[in-house]
This record gives structure tokens, C-alpha cells and sequence, in this order.
């Protein structure tokens, strides 16, 4: 007994202690529509015109640790798939930090940056919208591994078959082109294309929500699958929750452009704090449940031209408050791992 004791591996540091994988500070993305000369005229002979500013994200803090599945979710227009390419590197921030291990990406050299693009990479929502109709499915696939020199001109051929593989496609399907396939095929083609530049860190943006159900379980399962086998990090974007609460080990809620809440999927999924997130759960249909009146959050998400003042819930919300139409309430802790945004955590605990 006391052998196996001492034959034990030695606990190792928390997870926590090392830099996350990904982090944003502060991170926020706007899209401005400039004035054309029209515009320009009528303002200046007094008409009330002016440049049109969408608040896409707005002030983002997340962490997303080596290893983990990280769920984001929300309504269509809340800034998901933008804060998804941040991430990835396809669009830079208007203000705030994105670290890749603990460095600020826009301060690295040229070749460091270049080594984070290759090891980030992103799978779209719409599988034939993001290939290219005029390649083959080997070129595909095997075209940025050989420019960026990963595989040699002499080796491409195995190389892609391995990829095909791997995404759980026939090899023999490579000299095919994009519409010669199914939409599930498809979608396996851009995850052996993502992989086949070895990254470690996965943004799939709304990746299954184009597919048929029993399609969508296939290419969660093999998800699940490449998670193990390659050690991946995933940025799971999704509206379905029940796709993420299969698939997370942490759920993100926004709202709007901004992080409304976050905590471990089980915590979310039995205990949700802010009223959003209560109110998405109560808007899924589950069986259990079937004799519950189905509801669903009341109201339209606000236009991101002009976001409400306070808590950019509070028009929808059934608890607001005078405080909430006046003052952004602020992500903290309310439970180990838990964050929320919400000022009824702080009347519940007795502060102003």
C-alpha cells in the first residue's frame, strides 16, 4: 500500500498557474461606415446626418486555458462570430489586447506572427461558402502546408491522404471538387484543412449549424475524437445549446457585444445567474420538461448602431432596475469559476 503511494505521480501545478492559451483584455471591435460625398454635403448644409458606428464587441475580457473546450454563445447579432475572428487573426481589434501564451500578438515579430496564425485556425458556418469552387479538394487541403513548407513537394500526396483520413474522408475523393460533395463532406474537407497546418487551437464558428442532425452528432463526435488525439483547444461558437452543453467544458453568454456571463457548462446549464442566460435555457425544449409552457426572451435584440445605456439587457430583462438603465454593471465572481453581469448580485449580497 505504501509502495503504490510512493509510486504515484507527483501532483502537477494547477492549471490555472500558467498563462492561458488565449487571452482578451479589454477587447473591443467596431465597424465605422464613412460619410460619402452626399452625406458630406447634405451635414454640411445642416442636414442631422452622420458616420454610422456598429459596436460589434465592446470591452471583452476572456480567458480560454490550454486543453479546454470554451462554448460561445448568444442571439444572431451579438458579436460571436466577430470576437471568433479576432481570435483567429482574420480581424484586428479596434481597442483592447489579444495574448497568444501570455504575449500581446501585435507586438511580435513578423515570424512569431506568423507561426501564431498558422497554429490558430478557424471552420466556418457555411461549408461551400468557404472553399474554393475552383480547386480540387487535394489543393485544398494540402496548398498552405506545402507553401508554408510543413510538408515537401515529394511527400504531398500521403500527406493529404493522412488529413483526408483523419476528417474521416476517403482519399480517393481528392481529385473531386466542392460541389461534388455533401454538406457534411464538405464541412470534413475545411476541418482537414484547418488540421492539416497543425494547429493547436480550433475557432469553429457555428461549424455544424448548416448540417443535418444526424450529420451535426458525426462531426461532434469526430470533434470530440481529434480533441484527444491532438491535444486541441476549441472556441466552440454556437446559438444551439444544446450543442454546446454536449460539447463545453465552460460556457460563455453574450449579449450584444459583451460577456453577460461564464462558468463551467454544468454550472450553467443547472444554476444560470443572469437573466438572459435564464432566459435561453427557458426557451429550449427539452422532454422532460415537456408539459412546461415553452417561452422564449421576450423582445428584439437592440440594433448595435445604437446600444441601450446601462446594461444592454435591461430593455428585455423582467428585473430591471433604475441602476441597470444607468450603469454598466460589471463581469465578477459570484461562485468559484462563475462571472456574471448583473446588479442583482449585488443587491442580493447588500452592496449599492
Amino acid at each position: 500500500m505504501s509502495s503504490a503511494t510512493l509510486d504515484r505521480p507527483q501532483p502537477q501545478a494547477a492549471p490555472d498557474a500558467a498563462p492561458p492559451m488565449v487571452e482578451l483584455r479589454g477587447v473591443s471591435r467596431r465597424f465605422e461606415k464613412k460619410l460619402d460625398f452626399a452625406g458630406k454635403l447634405a451635414r454640411r448644409l445642416g442636414a442631422p446626418v452622420r458616420e454610422e458606428v456598429v459596436h460589434a464587441v465592446d470591452g471583452v475580457d476572456l480567458a480560454i486555458r490550454r486543453g479546454e473546450v470554451v462554448g460561445l454563445v448568444g442571439e444572431s447579432g451579438c458579436g460571436k462570430s466577430t470576437l471568433g475572428r479576432m481570435v483567429a487573426g482574420i480581424l484586428p481589434p479596434t481597442a483592447g489586447t489579444i495574448l497568444r501564451d501570455g504575449r500581446d500578438v501585435a507586438t511580435l515579430p513578423p515570424a512569431e506572427a506568423r507561426e501564431i496564425k498558422l497554429r490558430t485556425q478557424m471552420i466556418f458556418q457555411d461549408p461551400y461558402a468557404s472553399l474554393n469552387p475552383r480547386m480540387r479538394v487535394a489543393d485544398i487541403v494540402g496548398e498552405a502546408p506545402l507553401v508554408h513548407g510543413i510538408v515537401a513537394r515529394s511527400e504531398f500526396d500521403a500527406y493529404v491522404d493522412e488529413q483526408l483520413r483523419r476528417a474521416g474522408l476517403d482519399p480517393a475523393f481528392k481529385r473531386r471538387y466542392p460541389h461534388q460533395f455533401s454538406g457534411g463532406q464538405r464541412q470534413r474537407i475545411g476541418i482537414a484543412r484547418a488540421l492539416a497546418v497543425k494547429p493547436d487551437f480550433l475557432v469553429c464558428d457555428e461549424a455544424v449549424a448548416a448540417l443535418d442532425v444526424s450529420i451535426q452528432a458525426q462531426i461532434l463526435n469526430l470533434f470530440m475524437a481529434l480533441r484527444r488525439e491532438l491535444d486541441l483547444t476549441y472556441l466552440f461558437i454556437s446559438h444551439d445549446l444544446g450543442v454546446v452543453e454536449h460539447l463545453s467544458d465552460r460556457v460563455v453568454i453574450m449579449y450584444l457585444g459583451r460577456v453577460l456571463e461564464e462558468a463551467p457548462a454544468e454550472e450553467v446549464f443547472r444554476r444560470p445567474n443572469h437573466p438572459y442566460t435564464q432566459s435561453l435555457l427557458a426557451s429550449v425544449p427539452r422532454i422532460e420538461a415537456r408539459k412546461r409552457a415553452f417561452s422564449v426572451v421576450q423582445g428584439e435584440i437592440p440594433s448595435p448602431l445604437n446600444p441601450p445605456s446601462g446594461c444592454h439587457f435591461h430593455p428585455r430583462c423582467p428585473h430591471a432596475m433604475e441602476r441597470c438603465k444607468a450603469e454598466r454593471p460589471r463581469l465578477r465572481e459570484i461562485a468559484p469559476g462563475h462571472r456574471s453581469a448583473c446588479h442583482l448580485n449585488d443587491a442580493a449580497a447588500g452592496t449599492a
